[in-house]
């Protein structure tokens, strides 16, 4: 696909505004690969059925989004979208009938471009095969291959159906994590684990070079590593770790910027991002929010989002809501006390005038109303959506299956699972309808409902397997274009 005759813009300045444009990557064939012994490895708590992934659930998001974002594409053609479900051609990158929306821009399509090139072609094999200790003669065999089908077997692992070369790289569906829009800059991140080695190596060839970056070169930022870091002894080098993943970043301000310290992204990765943004004048604060290392909580979007200037939804536990917790946790076991403290949320914010002089912030809510006042400008009170409705066990089930984990298609319209229900219950009680998603595509067909008129609003995504894969729809987008609020 070309883009050259499209204004390729890069510009994010909250997590809120209308969005225009935005990377994603449907689920390929690798996520119905992965097995038992390895899903824990490769970050999967369970195996997923790919079939239902793509037909049922992930399919759906795609057409709510090219219907919010590029509506030409999709309006008109549903019923014959649906009549060749049976084939899903219109959702396959690899695919002649493919939607290849300029809006909604397909990871795999970005990366089949570019392979185009004979030097950049010859350059991320050699760097996939260095990764994945291939033999030359693979090497040789990949180079060889035809860029769409080579395209296909960097993410997926298999050359075919039938012969599978290295692990997939299932988590590439949640696009966040790859990189971060700031404004018109864009951080890659450090994958933490080597699951997400190759993700890494093939976003960092497609942000450099293909053409709808090509005026934002200079403004993608890669992290660097402390000075000398291979000359450390193993273990204190593992101390002084660098990574970073996208979702622990947020743009929540055209000047401020909310990095999660969590089990994927280390203190010294948040280090390096503010000193780094500062010297490049990117952003003038930069809050760093300290979570608990554990695997429930994974990064910040996983506990909070943002739904409206003035409307968060996030985990009651790790906020003023804890107490209530934390006291049914005592009364069992008095010698928690201590862990307690360590798991409290701690938040830390600089500022670039002078960064030596930090404020920091007792509770999770006291920041989010400090960003919807003073960085947005609400003048409404600012409202929590809790969890589960803060109704223990709830909160903790529900924010396992990522009611935190929302993304805005446009100020209070965000898209969440459908299993969340003590959470919608929640979004209910604060204002917000709720509409299921195969309800809406419908109704934005025939016309009912208008994108443009809908307000307020939860879109409740089907997620019995995507749900499983650990990942909401704020962790499924990458935005490269919003409007400003």
């Amino acid at each position: 696909m070309s883009f050259n005759n499209v204004e390729n813009k890069v510009n994010v300045t909250s997590e809120i505004g209308t969005l225009r444009r935005l990377l994603i990557h449907s689920p390929d064939s690798g996520l119905g690969k992965v097995v038992p012994s390895k899903a824990q490895d490769w970050l999967f708590e369970d195996i997923v059925h790919l079939d239902t992934i793509r037909r049922k659930e992930y399919d759906y998001y795609v057409k709510i989004l090219l219907y919010f974002l590029d509506p030409g594409k999709i309006k008109g053609k549903l019923a014959h979208i649906d009549a060749e479900s049976s084939n899903r051609s219109f959702f396959k990158p690899d695919s002649a009938d493919f939607h290849n929306s300029d809006k909604v821009i397909e990871l795999q399509v970005l990366l089949k471009d570019i392979l185009k090139n004979k030097d950049i072609k010859l350059k991320i094999v050699a760097s996939v095969c260095a990764i994945e200790n291939c033999t030359y003669e693979l090497q040789n065999e990949l180079i060889a291959l035809p860029e769409d089908q080579l395209a296909k077997t960097l993410i997926c692992g298999s050359i075919d159906e039938e012969r599978m070369i290295f692990a997939p790289i299932p988590n590439f569906i949640f696009t966040r994590d790859i990189g971060i829009t700031i404004n018109n800059f864009i951080l890659l991140n450090k994958a933490a684990k080597q699951a997400r080695a190759r993700e890494s190596v093939l976003s960092k060839y497609i942000f450099f070079n293909h053409e709808v970056f090509a005026d934002y070169r200079n403004n993608i930022i890669e992290i660097p590593e402390h000075v000398h870091h291979f000359l450390l002894p193993d273990e204190e080098n593992q101390d002084r770790k660098i990574t970073l993943e996208g979702g622990d970043v947020m743009v929540v301000s055209k000047d401020h910027l909310v990095i999660g310290c969590s089990e994927r992204t280390t203190l010294y990765a948040c280090n390096q991002v503010v000193k780094t943004l500062f010297k490049k004048e990117v952003v003038k604060k930069v809050t760093v929010v300290k979570i608990p290392k554990k695997r429930d909580f994974m990064h910040i979007d996983t506990v909070f989002t943002q739904v409206k200037r003035n409307v968060w939804v996030m985990l009651g536990s790790l906020g003023r809501k804890s107490d209530a917790i934390n006291v049914r946790v005592t009364e069992i076991i008095e010698e928690m006390k201590d862990i307690r403290k360590e798991d409290k949320t701690q938040i830390i914010q600089f500022k670039i005038e002078n960064p030596l002089e930090p404020t920091y912030f007792e509770y999770l809510e006291d920041l989010l109303d400090d960003i919807s006042r003073n960085d947005l400008g609400s003048t409404e009170e600012t409202k929590f959506i809790y969890s589960g409705n803060n109704k223990f066990p709830y909160d903790a089930r529900e924010q396992w299956t990522d009611s935190c984990n929302l993304v805005c298609i446009k100020e209070g319209v965000v898209l969440g699972y459908d299993r969340n229900d003590k959470t919608v219950e929640a979004f209910k009680e604060n204002g917000f309808s709720a509409i299921h998603a195969h309800d809406l595509v419908q109704k934005l067909e025939s016309g009912e409902i208008d994108t443009e008129t809908i307000t307020d609003t939860i879109i409740l995504m089907p997620s019995a397997e995507l749900s499983r894969a650990r990942g909401g729809f704020h962790c499924m987008s990458m935005p490269i274009l919003r409007e400003n609020v």
